[in-house]
């Protein structure tokens, strides 16, 4: 296990050194392999893969995971926040991964690895960071740093979900516009995130074939198994969200505070249903 950790700055639409938001995205990691069917679902053959990368990894969890499962494979993360590599790098380390290791690194620069390290890279709902602009440049530099053959899978969403909850889509559908006036979206109007059709061009323009899709859905509604984990995610992640919402003029602070109040209270509601969909899509480098 090792850490490397030079500083960076980020576009990240949240306190990336937060404590608030470590917690929130050890959480939402947690839900979405639970939600997805496990670490790898896709019909990805693991046997000829040894070394892995996994960019934006925050607090490291599917690293970690995927370590303590796979003890054969060496798997790398690496993320913006100094806070989160720290922690990531402890955990291995009193957990004896000594096949994880983790790195402070800015997944919209140039990657600091050599070509052809890796045969796989994972990168998963990385909506937040990147924007229409750096996703070429990021997959570029991954078409570099993939051995060939090698694989690359994105998994992302739209959005974060479509709930009988007005107050929840109000303030989703500000996050949405937010990220549209920032120049972080994909979407013509700001009404999601627009990401997920892109996907597929995006690893074709980057050089990679046999690209595959599959689609995933995780149902948070009332009395559901995943409901408890998502409520808690946005009871955090909404509150850490407000100030690029403000930044961005797409609410004050008085609306936010009506709607946000009125969000737990329909999401603890029994009859809460919401579902979000996410697809993960995978290439080979030829």
């Amino acid at each position: 296990m090792s850490i490397e950790q030079p500083q960076h700055e980020s576009t990240y639409m949240m306190d990336a050194e937060s404590g608030a938001e470590m917690a929130r995205l050890m959480n939402l990691d947690t839900l979405l392999t639970h939600g997805l069917g496990g670490l790898v679902p896709e019909p990805i053959d693991l046997s000829r893969i040894h070394t892995i990368l996994d960019i934006a990894c925050g607090p490291g969890g599917w690293v970690l995971n995927m370590a303590r499962e796979f003890p054969e494979k060496k798997i790398t993360g690496i993320d913006i926040s100094q806070r989160m590599i720290e922690y990531a790098g402890a955990y291995a380390q009193v957990s004896n991964l000594d096949n994880a290791s983790f790195r402070t690194m800015d997944a919209t620069k140039p990657l600091d690895f050599p070509d052809e390290s890796f045969d796989m890279i994972n990168i998963r709902s990385v909506f937040a960071v990147m924007t229409p602009t750096t996703w070429p440049q990021l997959l570029s530099e991954c078409m570099r740093i993939n051995r060939r053959g090698g694989i690359i899978r994105l998994i992302d969403v739209d959005n974060l979900g479509l709930t009988n909850s007005p107050a929840f889509q109000s303030i989703s559908g500000a996050l949405y516009l937010a990220l549209k006036r920032a120049g972080q979206s994909f979407s013509p109007d700001g009404r999601d995130f627009g990401l997920t059709p892109m996907l597929p061009r995006l690893l074709k323009n980057a050089g990679y074939g046999d690209i595959q899709k599959r689609a995933f859905v995780i149902d948070y509604s009332a009395g559901t198994e995943q409901s408890e984990g998502f409520y808690q995610n946005f009871r955090i992640g909404f509150q850490l969200v407000l100030p690029f919402l403000l930044k961005q003029g797409v609410i004050t602070q008085e609306e936010f505070d009506h709607l946000y109040q009125q969000t737990l209270i329909e999401m603890l509601a029994d009859d809460f249903c919401a579902l979000v969909y996410f697809l993960s899509v995978w290439g080979t480098k030829p």
